[in-house]
């Protein structure tokens, strides 16, 4: 029955009939054979890394890539599985179920009876379910098998703990330029002729790849199907080939990681990188009302009283997309998050606010003091609710420095201007306050 299992598996992955005469595409054929040929990757696959370190004790665990597509994940299980002399059995979470999982479990069972180990490599492991995430666990722990995943995803977000606990995660690269051209120079030395561009078309070809190893191949076997006289240049090659969409999904990691870019650049002064940010998410599809509501957010978070305008302006902004709509109103979205770039800057609202919320759950349900409640009936009057307070119009600088605290509470201190913008002024008159407040108590 293994060795039947085993055929079924070869032959998902061997071509068959005439097929086998077909030519095969030129990502296949640069696949690497070796891990030293793995392009863009060394952080995780020389001696001192982590898969270094693994191999060197002749002992492979499990582990989690996590990187975008295209830069050789699929690769590298499969060049682990020859080194360590084990059986490679593929699957993705996207069309296997429970039964497929199950006839795996029981092929890894049989070869381990056989003295063979089986490294099942699971592509796209976020798409499975919680129930069948923790299905891995007894056969990773009896080591019927060696589990690599692969996702684009955070798997922080997306996979078990138990699962993530018996398993080390390893982030791989997008390929830099540099690792793309090294992929050119192979695909043609694979050809046995140089690719019919320019150096400036080259150069944007790879650009287009977007630090995809697949996608830059892809496009390299398209222009060598070109028959041409002379190299094409950039103009040539852009009427030639549409530019891909950009990777962006919104409502994965990506999403976060550029809106986190956003905010920061705002937070960090920088209008120009700001815009950018901005435009990525929008040119990646991004609903601008989520933005809007994101910017407005930022305004209040870091900005706060330094500069009140801002959140005027960023409701401002918000309201001119709602009325013009796309692309128009995105200009709005654009000139808000400069003003927030350029504005100063202040947590202390923020930060305030916070702590005035920690304290009150400390406190718990400590009433207000009596002075400062209304008296309405004879009862409360009574029991002393409005005795002693001091009407502030009626005081010296209209300030009567009452406290309003519990009677039980120690004074809360929360709010601490900064020396910035609007709140030089605050800071100014919070200082006056205090100095009247030590005077009436005195």
């Amino acid at each position: 029955m293994s060795d039947l299992f085993d055929q079924s598996l070869d032959s998902a992955n061997q071509p068959d009939g005439d097929l086998a005469a077909q030519p095969r595409p030129l990502a296949d054929r640069l696949r690497p054979r070796r891990l030293d040929e793995v392009i863009g990757q060394a952080h995780i696959l020389g001696p001192d890394s982590p898969l270094g370190a693994m191999l060197a004790s002749g002992s492979l665990g499990n582990v989690i890539f996590w990187g975008p597509p295209g830069v050789g994940k699929t690769t590298i299980a499969r060049l682990l599985a020859a080194k360590t002399d084990m059986a490679f059995v593929q699957i993705s979470a996207i069309f296997s179920g429970v039964p497929e999982l199950r006839k795996v479990f029981e092929g890894a069972r049989l070869r381990r009876q056989n003295g063979r180990g089986t490294l099942l490599f699971v592509d796209e492991i976020h798409r499975f379910n919680k129930a069948q995430q923790d299905g891995f666990l007894p056969h990773m722990e009896d080591g019927t098998i060696v589990l690599v995943g692969a996702t684009t995803e955070n798997p922080s977000f997306e996979l078990n703990a138990a699962l993530l606990s018996r398993s080390q995660v390893l982030v791989l690269n997008r390929l830099d330029l540099k690792d793309l051209e090294l992929l050119a120079q192979r695909a043609e030395a694979e050809m046995g002729r140089p690719a019919p561009l320019t150096a400036e078309a080259r150069e944007t070809l790879l650009e287009m790849a977007d630090g995809d190893g697949r996608a830059a191949l892809n496009l390299l076997e398209q222009c060598f199907s070109w028959k041409v006289d002379q190299p094409l240049g950039r103009e040539a090659l852009a009427k030639r080939l549409s530019r891909r969409a950009l990777k962006y999904d919104k409502s994965g990691d990506e999403h976060f990681n550029l809106i986190s870019a956003l905010h920061k650049s705002v937070r960090g002064s920088d209008p120009d990188a700001a815009l950018y940010w901005l435009a990525r998410m929008l040119k990646g599809g991004e609903d601008p009302r989520y933005l809007a509501r994101r910017i407005t957010r930022m305004a209040v978070e870091d900005i706060g009283l330094a500069d009140p305008a801002a959140q005027s302006m960023c409701i401002g902004a918000w309201q001119t997309y709602e009325r013009l709509g796309s692309p128009e109103g995105e200009l709005a979205l654009a000139q808000a998050v400069i003003y927030l770039a350029l504005a100063p800057k202040s947590n202390a609202a923020y930060t305030a606010f916070k702590a005035a919320m920690a304290a009150a759950g400390e406190t718990g349900s400590e009433p207000p003091p009596k002075h400062i409640l209304n008296a309405p009936t004879r009862l409360m009057k009574d029991q002393g609710y409005g005795a002693g307070y001091a009407y502030d119009h009626d005081a010296e600088d209209g300030f009567s420095g009452q406290n309003y605290f519990p009677d039980t509470m120690q004074r809360g201190v929360y709010y601490t201007p900064a020396e910035r913008g609007h709140e030089r002024e605050l800071k100014k008159r919070l200082d006056y306050f205090v100095k009247l407040r030590l005077k009436r108590q005195s």
